[in-house]
């Protein structure tokens, strides 16, 4: 069984103050690099949103940069082509995605491209605008 990761979830499980920590945290932990994976572009969204989290929770690149190396250590990162990457802008395109669930599309795809069984996520609502071959797979933590 592979288990995809969002953003959405990979961040909480760093940050204990996070109201999804816990939860986040526990299926994190059931991963590994056999059965576990995200996108390559979670890397960029966890380092752009840690550097920039809110108050004193806020870290700097080079905090970051340690807990991305603990993602890597237990996620296999899914890559897409250049030709898989304008294909599936090509699809967001045609079915009406537009905005921030674009990258949720192209996480979707990396997650498809690994053929996940699971897509954990706290933000269901993007993920529901996609094909109903990915909204079966959906799951929160």
């Amino acid at each position: 069984m592979k288990f995809f990761f969002d953003t959405s979830v990979l961040l909480p499980c760093f940050f204990d103050d996070h109201e999804h920590h816990e939860a986040s945290l526990r299926v994190f932990l059931k991963a590994d690099k056999k059965q576990g994976c995200c996108g390559a572009h979670s890397l960029a969204e966890f380092y752009a949103t840690a550097t920039r989290y809110p108050g004193k929770s806020r870290l700097s690149g080079e905090q970051v940069l340690l807990f991305l190396g603990n993602i890597r250590e237990r996620l296999t990162i899914v890559t897409l082509t250049a030709e898989e990457y304008y294909d599936t802008l090509k699809e967001a395109a045609a079915t009406g995605i537009f905005g921030g669930a674009t990258y949720d599309t192209l996480l979707a795809k990396c997650a498809m491209k690994a053929d996940a069984e699971f897509i954990y996520t706290w933000n269901v609502k993007h993920f529901r605008q996609l094909s109903p071959e990915i909204v079966k797979r959906i799951r929160t933590p």
